[in-house]
């Protein structure tokens, strides 16, 4: 039996943020296609909408894409108002995956080969 552990998710898929007036959509792509069932099993729309629950979607909705190895999570009610009507910075949505890539994710050790590496320690300012 394998010992499971936690990363993020952008050890395991990249992401990109679309929007559409007040509907935010976010795709997630695995890295590699043995990695998609954790995607599919653990990136739930209620994980999803807890996730984004300052934004106050109305609702969260997925799409599993597995000849992709994707799921497309589409927020309705997330951008407060949408373009023209949000005061927020970021009135297109466009932070959100990177939100989201940092949800901790539980990964069978079996799996670890096919996870993105780790990011290096920063180096600080060479004289």
């Amino acid at each position: 039996m394998s010992a499971d552990f936690s990363v993020p998710l952008w050890r395991i898929a990249h992401a990109r943020t679309g929007d559409k007036g007040d509907i935010s959509s976010i795709g997630v792509v695995a890295w590699s296609p043995a990695l998609y069932p954790l995607i599919a099993d653990q990136l739930t729309p209620e994980v999803v909408a807890r996730c984004f629950a300052h934004r106050a979607p109305s609702s969260v909705r997925r799409y599993l894409l597995p000849r992709l190895h994707a799921l497309n999570l589409v927020l309705d009610g997330a951008l407060d108002g949408g373009v023209n009507r949000a005061l927020n910075l970021d009135s297109h949505g466009k932070a959100l995956s990177f939100l989201l890539l940092d949800l901790p994710m539980r990964v069978p050790d079996h799996l670890v080969e096919h996870l993105a590496p780790d990011l290096p320690p920063p180096q600080g300012d060479k004289p």
